[in-house]
């Protein structure tokens, strides 16, 4: 079973159960994922649902910062609920020790001499570890090895 296919089931139990709260997160999901495959004009791969995925939960996460400055508990419990149920359709995230791993066997190939090879450093991060990290903690990472 795809993934797409697990969050419609998902979203079938969702209405049986009358779950309503994660009966509109995964509403919101389907929704982005449809708009994803129509601007891709194709049937989205579980690779690019799993990014579309990891999209929502930044956001989520962004808005969350938001709410917490302002001292907003209510919506910041309700996205820390939403982050979670969206999660669970994401691979495991790889450990520091397996981040760190990864940025080394891309340094050992690729040999970067400065910033300016940031770049194609990132690109064959991506593509090693792509959904399994945040690669906004990867870049800063990098960003600190660079010369």
């Amino acid at each position: 079973m795809n993934l797409n296919e697990r969050i419609a089931n998902d979203m079938k139990e969702a209405m049986k159960k009358q779950d309503k709260f994660s009966l509109s997160v995964l509403r919101m999901l389907k929704s982005a994922l449809q708009l994803e495959g129509i601007q891709l004009k194709k049937d989205l791969a579980d690779d690019e649902v799993m990014a579309v995925i990891k999209r929502n939960v930044k956001q989520r996460k962004d808005s969350m910062e938001e709410f917490q400055k302002y001292g907003k508990t209510e919506e910041v419990e309700n996205l820390e609920k939403e982050i979670a149920l969206l999660k669970k359709y994401l691979p495991e995230e790889l450990s520091d020790e397996q981040i760190e791993e990864a940025i080394n066997q891309v340094f050992d190939e690729i040999q970067p001499q400065s910033i300016k090879d940031m770049g194609r450093v990132m690109k064959e991060l991506t593509s090693k570890i792509g959904t399994q990290a945040d690669m906004g903690v990867v870049s800063s990472k990098v960003k600190q090895r660079l010369p």
